[in-house]
């Protein structure tokens, strides 16, 4: 059994980091709240947004850049967003196995290349040498402007040619003890099906601004408000995740400080108790 002094050491050890767990969590609770209101404000906007484009792209056809191409997806990108600092449980984890594995079982047979967001995948990814590109600085001002950015520079790399489909990769804020990972196509766009349920689908619209002006302005900033809301998701998703984490992480510590307390009183009880058997024995061999 440890002495004394080394469980007291113990005991104090933990006390410090169990001060620091509830200090994060506290911070990542406080964080949280402004994350989760920006996204929960934002998605019946781009959940709507997305379903117009949807539809707009099938009445559009082949004058839309951004509609799938015709031929075999041959290159894939994949863009796995995580973040920058850990201490967040499965959060980042959870987003470098899902990449990992579309390019192992879904994505086998293409040639897949990875553009990395946030500092903790591309740690992780680097070493696979399929990287191209790789963006931390993002969230330490995420801003639409700053979205958007990304979003142009994607947008290029299709239409470029240089690839023929975008996969995002991220986890998706549900509450603050749940994270949903996501695999959604950024591009091409999937048109609607002209057919639903048996009836066509009017497309038959009138167009004002015309359709060009539409294809140069309104799909594109409609697929930089699916990038800005892809990462607000996330990091209200990595908030949610490290409250959690550090919530945990305090409750085990506490439960350990409790058997270390435990275990000082069982230990400081021996030793009394040695003390006196000393001074008894020590006295009846004086008498």
């Amino acid at each position: 059994m440890a002495n004394l002094k080394e469980i007291r050491s113990r005991i104090s050890s933990v006390s410090s980091t169990m001060q620091i767990t509830a200090a994060m969590k506290m911070v990542s609770a406080a964080k949280l709240k402004k994350a989760q209101d920006a996204i929960v404000a934002m998605k019946p906007y781009a959940y709507k947004l997305k379903q117009l484009l949807e539809h707009l792209s099938a009445a559009l056809g082949d004058e839309n850049v951004y509609n799938p191409r015709k031929g075999e997806v041959r290159k894939v990108l994949l863009v796995p967003i995580t973040s920058n600092r850990g201490l967040c449980g499965a959060f980042n984890a959870s987003v470098i196995k899902k990449a990992l594995e579309l390019e192992q079982t879904t994505y086998k047979d293409k040639q897949v290349q990875l553009y990395t967001i946030g500092k903790k995948g591309n740690d992780v990814l680097k070493k696979y040498d399929n990287i191209i590109a790789h963006n931390s600085e993002i969230f330490d001002k995420l801003t639409f402007a700053t979205a958007a950015a990304l979003a142009e520079e994607l947008m290029e790399l299709y239409t470029s040619g240089k690839y023929d489909q975008i996969v995002l990769v991220y986890n998706s804020f549900k509450n603050a003890a749940t994270q949903i990972l996501t695999e959604e196509t950024f591009l091409p766009i999937q048109p609607i099906a002209i057919k639903a349920k048996g009836k066509e689908l009017n497309t038959n619209y009138i167009y004002e601004p015309s359709k060009q002006e539409i294809v140069e302005e309104l799909i594109p900033r409609s697929l930089k408000t699916e990038i800005f809301k892809a990462l607000r998701d996330s990091v209200a998703a990595e908030h949610g995740a490290r409250m959690t984490a550090m919530h945990k992480a305090t409750d085990n510590a506490q439960d350990l400080k409790n058997e270390l307390i435990l275990t000082y009183n069982k230990a400081r009880q021996a030793t009394i108790t040695g003390e006196i058997i000393e001074i008894v024995g020590g006295s009846e061999a004086l008498a």
